[in-house]
């Protein structure tokens, strides 16, 4: 199935800072797709601090279950990804073929099994071809050394362009840099949205408290974005941190919240998050319009994100907005359907600039041509408010067309 490279895809591949202490390997497997790269290695020149966000489907995948047992250590060695074949829903031999996977990756670069971590995305309820991993990932570890792109390209399924982005900050006297490539496409909904994101820094942090800034940028990124209201069996996102750029006799690692130098890090951790996440909605599946919903003055952020979602995943908005349709009673149905609290007196919509519904009524001035019109542009902004209290959230997705029905249907073929 030949996929059309989205109208909403960047024109170019950001141009990404290295990372030290990591070596990036590709190679060939044959088990899904022909002839192209479909494995990932990376390995690293002493062990990184790690941390990861899982899905929160109660069917989680080989993989996923693997992964969770072995992050509790804190570090890791290495990662293998390989992209075609989910081993979701393969039993127990699908836990034994992750293992072998595992095993032997964790021989070929002399680490622990448990500071080894393992993913895979594509379809469902089959098996891996653990032979032609294996021999593919030797190639990908012994060959010659890829970068970034060659990365992101690796781990694609259905996605019509490789995602990645970084950032370079300076923390006191070190040059610290945050590189991040993800995938996703279709089955892309909260609570860990198929999807999966690597974050890669050579700043020196402890595990425990990466962990905890990872899971409060996943809150406003990867937790922010639907597609088509899916929860994947194996959407994970790993961080790792080599330490390597802050390496002088009396740096410290960052170990506690209260750190002066996490504020820089933090932001620039949360900014690579947030555009790998939009950048995964912008490449939906028969996309061609990028959705931003932003909820205000709701009862709690809790409340807000409730409205934006149901606004977000509604098939008769995301269809309206595909057409150019003004259609904004889609949007006063989605917002009452959650059962969340808002005042009908001061309820505020608008779409782009134009105020549609104030004051809990149709705006007097309100003007359907020029909405519509503004509705043709690829970037789409609603704006709610519910004019109740103080919550606030911000949520994407993207439009729903007839190409998404026809890439689904031909999905397995």
């Amino acid at each position: 199935m030949k996929l059309k490279k989205s109208p909403l895809a960047p024109k170019k591949f950001p141009t990404l800072p290295s990372v030290k202490g990591i070596n990036i390997g590709t190679s060939v497997s044959n088990s899904k797709y022909k002839r192209r790269q479909d494995i990932l290695t990376i390995t690293f020149d002493s062990p990184a601090s790690v941390a990861g966000v899982f899905t929160l489907s109660q069917m989680p995948a080989a993989p996923v279950q693997f992964c969770k047992k072995n992050i509790v250590n804190g570090y890791a060695n290495g990662l293998v990804v390989n992209a075609g074949i989910a081993n979701s829903f393969t039993g127990k031999k699908g836990i034994e073929n992750n293992r072998l996977i595992a095993s032997y990756f964790s021989k070929l670069i002399n680490s622990r099994q448990k500071d080894v971590y393992i993913c895979s995305t594509g379809v469902i309820g089959e098996q891996l071809p653990v032979a032609k991993i294996k021999k593919a990932l030797k190639n990908s570890f012994l060959g010659r050394k890829k970068d970034f792109k060659s990365a992101a390209k690796a781990i694609m399924t259905t996605d019509t362009f490789p995602k990645a982005s970084g950032k370079t900050i300076k923390i006191g006297d070190e040059e610290i840099t945050i590189v991040g490539i993800s995938k996703g496409s279709g089955m892309i909904a909260p609570n860990m949205a198929t999807m999966l994101a690597f974050i890669f820094t050579d700043a020196l942090i402890e595990p425990k408290l990466f962990q905890a800034l990872l899971n409060l940028g996943v809150r406003d990124s990867f937790n922010s974005i639907s597609v088509d209201s899916d929860t994947s069996t194996n959407d994970t996102v790993l961080g790792f941190a080599t330490g390597k750029a802050m390496v002088g006799k009396n740096v410290k690692p960052m170990n506690n919240i209260g750190d002066k130098r996490l504020a820089k890090f933090r932001e620039a951790l949360e900014d690579v998050m947030k555009d790998l996440a939009i950048q995964i909605v912008k490449d939906g599946e028969g996309a061609t319009k990028l959705i931003q919903i932003n909820v205000n003055n709701a009862s709690s952020i809790s409340s807000a994100k409730k409205v934006a979602i149901s606004i977000a995943n509604s098939p008769l908005i995301k269809t309206a907005i595909a057409g150019s349709d003004p259609n904004w009673g889609r949007i006063i149905m989605a917002i009452g359907k959650t059962k969340e609290n808002f005042s009908h007196e001061n309820l505020q919509i608008k779409i782009g600039n134009n105020i549609v519904v104030k004051n809990g009524e149709l705006a007097k001035r309100y003007s359907e041509r020029k909405t519509k019109k503004y509705m043709k542009n690829e970037r789409i902004l609603i704006d709610v408010d519910l004019g109740i209290g103080t919550g606030s959230s911000s949520f994407w997705t993207c439009d729903l067309t007839e190409e998404y029905v026809r890439i689904n249907t031909d999905y397995r073929s």
